[in-house]
């Protein structure tokens, strides 16, 4: 599958969800990227904006199997990865999967439940499997989790972990939709919600097709320079108390390689890093006390970033014109050179 394809399945998937989700076409492109990367996405936002109905959406879209865990302070772990049930017949011990057993998995306001529930989490985001009695079970390809939490609400919650938060490939939030989008939201579920008709419009098997075809795409070593300068950046910004890992490298390198892909190109330009920048790195980096207090966050950090690291192969605009189209056509040479 080339880049057009995967731009083709990206706009009939985009289009479909968009029946359901109205205004929100870049927050849906940018769950397909993680879906396409095989990575987890953090829905961060107040109720009511559309976070579980997009999970939802999208699964249905797809045609992968969805199973919903509702976090709460009285959740325990085997209530997530599943447990062994002893069987008399047999005399031995069976295990029964946990609704982690799914290709898609909504972990609705997972910061309600306890630290001990939400480390249940780990193995399974970063390898795709889960223990249980000392025995491991791979879980469903592909597998991806949708987390929503509530930004606002800190009674009764629990802070995600630095090694959790640092699992998900993406972090996003919905925003309130337009005036003239949420007039439209109301003439759609005027009789029923649009949700319930919602059909299946891409096949599973184009959808891996498609994950396949991303590992294609052109990465220059400018454009992987540029990214590891802007990691290795927010681990020496003065407000910033903790920086992004390596793993936030590799998740700003795979996320551009599929936004180039659904742009329908077999090559990354500078700005998809810019576009990609703030999902992938913000919520890896923890900003110090003291910049807190100056309500400084990490999406301000990472902006400041974006601004301040050179971009690859730019030159004063007078002195540079256009490559010819193809592979690296982002970058600009200097006349006469």
């Amino acid at each position: 599958m080339d880049p057009v394809a995967v731009q083709t399945v990206a706009r009939v998937a985009c289009d479909n969800v968009e029946r359901v989700i109205v205004g929100k076409r870049r927050e849906v492109q940018l769950v397909l990227v993680a879906l396409l990367c095989q990575g987890h996405v953090l829905l961060e936002d107040v109720p009511g904006v559309g976070k579980t109905v997009l999970a939802k959406a999208i699964a249905r879209t797809v045609g992968c199997s969805f199973k919903r865990i509702q976090f709460t302070p009285d959740l325990l772990p085997s209530d997530v990865t599943g447990v062994s049930v002893f069987n008399q017949r047999s005399a031995t011990f069976e295990y029964r999967p946990g609704p982690v057993v799914a290709q898609m998995v909504l972990a609705d306001e997972i910061n309600r439940a306890t630290p001990k529930t939400q480390s249940a989490l780990l193995e399974a985001m970063e390898e795709a499997q889960v223990t249980v009695d000392g025995v491991t079970h791979p879980l469903p390809r592909p597998f991806v989790v949708l987390a929503t939490e509530n930004p606002i609400e800190y009674e009764g919650t629990f802070p995600l972990p630095e090694a959790q938060l640092d699992r998900f490939l993406v972090r996003l939030s919905m925003g309130y939709p337009g005036r003239a989008n949420e007039l439209e939201m109301l003439d759609r579920q005027h009789r029923s919600h649009p949700l319930d008709a919602l059909s299946q419009a891409v096949r599973l098997e184009d959808l891996v097709s498609a994950q396949e075809a991303i590992r294609e795409v052109h990465v220059a070593p400018a454009v992987r320079e540029y990214i590891v300068s802007l990691v290795e950046a927010t681990r020496n910004h003065d407000d910033v108390y903790l920086g992004a890992s390596p793993r936030g490298s590799l998740a700003l390198y795979n996320t551009t390689r599929a936004w180039a892909a659904l742009n329908g190109r077999d090559y990354v330009i500078p700005d998809d890093v810019k576009t990609l920048a703030e999902p992938t790195l913000a919520h890896r980096v923890i900003v110090s006390p003291a910049a807190r207090m100056k309500n400084v966050d990490s999406r301000t950090v990472v902006h400041d970033l974006l601004r301040a690291v050179p971009v690859p192969g730019a030159v004063p605009a007078a002195d540079s014109q256009p490559v010819p189209a193809g592979r690296g056509s982002w970058m600009t040479r200097r006349v006469g050179s």
